[in-house]
């Protein structure tokens, strides 16, 4: 497929880009916690992806306003930044690259950093004894001067666009909002009052930029679960005066952090792909403006049905390139088995990104992001023959990095088919992406011509006759199993044979273990005729879940109608009926079928280890294998290991 239309120009005001692929801005951390200057670690993650061949990049999120700016986002607030923002642009130029900067004020978002003025648009409790003041008039006059200097200062620093961020609870939404805005005074009320303020700050922005320099303008296309909030009808009124005002090209997002719509913001493989495309293409009609719509356009075959279908000019696809720098070049170039594919698991960018004990944000797919000065592939001095034992993502993940470093990887996978647990928890409601990045991995391995022995299982003897001069030890995990009385009777089984078998039953379910695996095997045999019940020991169901896929996972338990125990004990399973322990009180659950979803445990690699030890041939046990963990540990280790060899 040649994506005729993906890889088209365009041509914005003065800008020429030279395709329709942009990567928006998401926030990284990667200046540190405790600056907001760039560094060479940004500048590389920058230029990786301009060489990777996307039409432009977007900064994470500068902060115009001094006072507001927290440490540990960019800022663009001073003076002092230009030098650093400069140099970030010449490198990505320098790569074939354009480069945009998204100005921004945050809000609540700015309580990262306890030094920086939160400014909320009103008065908001945030707790019993504290109210946060409403910014005054005077302090929004001067974040609208703020915007405007940010702007004189980009073209200063060499930026070909700017993007007005309006979106996801930002001080300008917040204003747009009158289910965020409950101001009495000329910035409050009416929908005419409530867009004086962003209106105000894209003048500010347009009249300190070049004729010929885009503005662009991240905004939601509506408000989710916020009473009084934004319609769709108010989106395209309001984007119709921005235009008016200077506003080019409209980046169609959606989410706020006041409600459970936080999770449109960094949407989990939960939701739909493209949820936001329609949306965007009602907005483009009816405004007559260029937009780009953002929300999990993660193949360049869905990207290219989009514009074919002429729902919009421009796509964001911004964490397809933290899964894959390359997405556009191999793209471009038809190879479409080597993307490494995001998967919208959420455990890199933001579940790293709100944990501040992690430097950056990374990726399960890409263990490089935020390292890429220091993890460029080197060639061995010395090809070696690296025999991989197990074919799941962490053993597919060593032996594309060996094979590009030159030694030649062998793969032996005791099942029928490469991908392991990634192409096992694919087949849960929801994460048909999770299977096809599985499914391509092994495709590519194929595609490559790595050598794969299927349904074989490593021995000693396997060892001894491969010829190996190194072993990865990448076999995994397998259910863990209670021993509590009745386990072994005839309707009881575990979660991972339920989705391995794709086996549907019927009747009473219990599933015992209410952690991600457990709740997805729930969903996946909920029939309107069926009764499933999960039960959990811990306080919360889905405790290892991420906060993203946490809101999504839970939504859809309550709305398909599972039961959940939690701070609940299996004490046995007998005559059908699974015997718990609530309170300090029993109880009896009728149970047609009970699936074991309480964890997994490594398999043992000591047969292998100790013929390695024996011959003298170097091992390394990567992932599960080590310890059942998420699988951007197994794949962020394998990729270190393959790099040393």
């Amino acid at each position: 497929m040649a994506f005729d239309k993906l890889f088209s120009p365009i041509k914005i005001r003065g800008l020429e880009l030279k395709n329709r692929v942009i990567m928006s801005g998401m926030g990284t951390h990667m200046t540190g916690m405790d600056s907001s200057e760039v560094n060479q670690r940004l500048i590389d993650y920058h230029v990786e992806r301009a060489k990777g061949g996307v039409a432009m990049n977007t900064t994470e999120v500068c902060s115009v306003d001094p006072p507001s700016s927290p440490k540990g986002f960019m800022s663009i607030s001073e003076d002092k930044y230009i030098p650093g923002l400069k140099k970030l642009c010449d490198a990505v130029h320098e790569a074939g690259g354009r480069m945009c900067v998204q100005l921004w004020q945050g809000s609540l978002a700015v309580g990262m950093d306890p030094a920086a003025e939160m400014l909320v648009v009103s008065d908001m409790p945030m707790s019993p004894e504290v109210t946060l003041p409403g910014i005054t008039v005077e302090r929004i006059q001067s974040v609208v001067e703020g915007y405007g200097k940010a702007a004189e200062r980009a073209v200063k620093a060499g930026f070909d666009a700017i993007e007005f961020h309006c979106a996801h609870n930002y001080l300008p939404h917040s204003f747009l909002s009158a289910g965020i805005n409950h101001r009495t005074d000329e910035y409050g009320g009416s929908f005419e009052n409530r867009v004086k303020f962003p209106l105000q700050c894209i003048e500010a922005i347009r009249k300190n930029i070049p004729e010929n320099m885009p503005l662009f303008m991240r905004v939601d296309c509506h408000d989710d679960f916020l009473p009084d909030g934004l319609t769709t009808e108010d989106i395209i009124a309001f984007c119709k005066m921005a235009k008016d005002k200077g506003v080019d090209v409209l980046n169609i997002s959606r989410g706020n952090v006041l409600t459970a719509a936080v999770m449109y913001e960094t949407p989990p493989v939960d939701l739909p792909n493209g949820f936001n495309v329609e949306k965007a293409a009602r907005i483009r009609k009816e405004t007559g403006m260029l937009v780009m719509p953002a929300g999990r356009i993660n193949t360049p075959g869905y990207a290219e049905q989009i514009l074919e279908e002429d729902k919009a000019d421009l796509i964001v696809m911004a964490r397809a390139q933290l899964a894959d720098p390359e997405f556009c070049n191999k793209a471009k170039a038809g190879k479409l088995s080597s993307i490494k594919y995001c998967i919208g698991c959420d455990q890199g960018c933001y579940d790293y990104f709100v944990d501040l004990s992690k430097p950056h944000i990374s990726c399960l797919r890409n263990p490089a992001v935020g390292e890429e000065g220091q993890c460029r592939l080197v060639k061995a001095e010395k090809p070696k023959k690296v025999l991989i034992a197990g074919g799941g993502m962490a053993g597919l993940e060593a032996a594309d990095i060996l094979l590009k470093r030159g030694h030649v990887p062998v793969i032996y996978e005791k099942e029928g088919c490469l991908g392991g647990q990634m192409l096992l928890a694919g087949v849960a409601p929801r994460k048909a992406d999770t299977a096809m990045a599985a499914e391509m991995a092994a495709k590519n391995a194929e595609d490559c011509g790595i050598e794969i022995h299927l349904n074989t299982e490593v021995t000693p003897e396997i060892i001894l006759s491969s010829g190996a001069d190194e072993v990865i030890v990448a076999i995994g995990a397998e259910p863990l199993i209670p021993n509590i009385n009745g386990i072994k009777e005839s309707y009881v089984t575990n979660a991972h044979a339920v989705l391995k078998n794709k086996e549907h039953h019927s009747g009473k379910i219990v599933v015992i273990g209410g952690g991600l695996v457990g709740l997805e095997v729930a969903e996946f045999l909920k029939k309107s005729d069926n009764d499933v019940t999960v039960v959990e020991m811990l306080e919360e169901v889905g405790k290892d879940l991420g906060e993203m896929r946490k809101i999504a996972v839970n939504m859809a338990i309550a709305e398909a109608g599972i039961k959940t125990m939690v701070k609940t004990k299996c004490l046995e399973i007998q005559d059908h009926k699974v015997l718990v322990e609530e309170d300090g009180k029993e109880t009896a659950l009728d149970a047609d079928l009970v699936v074991i979803a309480v964890g997994a445990k490594s398999r043992s690699t000591k047969a292998i280890e100790e013929i390695c030890e024996k011959e003298g041939i170097p091992y390394h046990v990567v992932g599960d294998a080590v310890k059942a963990r998420r699988a951007l540990n197994a794949i962020h280790e394998a990729f270190a290991i393959a790099r040393e060899i």
